[in-house]
């Protein structure tokens, strides 16, 4: 079981507002992709960037920032299987704002798939093993370099690479788990990348200097190439769901 220590209780406190953030920003950016689609006639999943001149859209971007900040901070205090269940619950944020901004009714499935979130986040949670302290991000880029983590990552890639050129163009428009695979396969790769970047910065302001090593640039790299990936598509699968809230209308 977690035992819980100072740096430990940060970590989770700025994973909950992380999830609080973040799940607010899904409905406010869903707000400003609405206003964006109304004015220009250009859907963000077609292709469409009006959503840029949306200050509606860009006050939920900076609401998602923050939230991503808190999420990375807590990276640096806390395990990774302590933070990373803990964003499930921002699912949870943006299922019931939704249900009370959006009018979007959130039927008993979606019920028992919030109620699910909540009780596995806890399990894990609870149940976490403890994590020994890291020295050195070198010793992170040893443990990302190890066999079974690169066939990991490459099945990853060559799954975002079909999804992204095959499957997006086909059906991405009408099927919504290909935009929120690409976003999840991409975001199973930035937790290793966050954690590498947190514990670098960390250990650079506590006097060890990690950005003299090249892995911490490496891990940046791949912070922001996952970041920007997932926000496209996050954009291209809110502007899906405008065109299936208006054809029910």
């Amino acid at each position: 079981m977690m035992a819980f220590s100072k740096d430990n209780l940060i970590g989770f406190l700025l994973a909950l507002s992380s999830s609080g953030f973040i799940g607010a920003s899904f409905i406010i950016k869903k707000k400003g992709l609405r206003r964006a689609a109304a004015a220009s006639g250009v859907r963000a999943g077609v292709g469409g960037y009006s959503y840029l001149a949306e200050p509606l859209w860009w006050l939920g971007m900076i609401t998602m920032i923050i939230g991503e900040i808190a999420n990375f901070v807590a990276y640096a205090f806390a395990p990774a299987v302590l933070v990373t269940p803990l964003g499930a619950l921002s699912i949870i944020v943006s299922a019931v704002l939704a249900h009370f901004i959006l009018k979007e009714r959130l039927h008993q499935l979606g019920i028992l798939g919030c109620v699910m979130c909540i009780a596995g986040s806890v399990l894990i949670v609870i149940h976490a093993p403890q994590e020994r302290p890291i020295t050195s991000v070198q010793e992170i880029w040893t443990m990302a370099t190890q066999p079974a983590f690169l066939l990991y990552v490459g099945s990853v890639i060559v799954l975002v690479f079909i999804l992204i050129f095959y499957f997006a163009p086909q059906c991405g428009h009408s099927n919504a788990l290909v935009f929120i695979g690409i976003c999840s396969l991409m975001g199973s790769l930035s937790v290793m990348s966050v954690k590498a970047l947190g514990t670098s910065l960390k250990l650079t302001f506590e006097g060890k200097n990690q950005l003299i090593y090249p892995e911490t640039w490496c891990f940046m790299f791949v912070v922001t190439t996952c970041v920007v990936t997932q926000m496209n598509y996050l954009n291209k699968k809110f502007s899906r769901d405008l065109v299936k809230d208006r054809n029910l209308l």
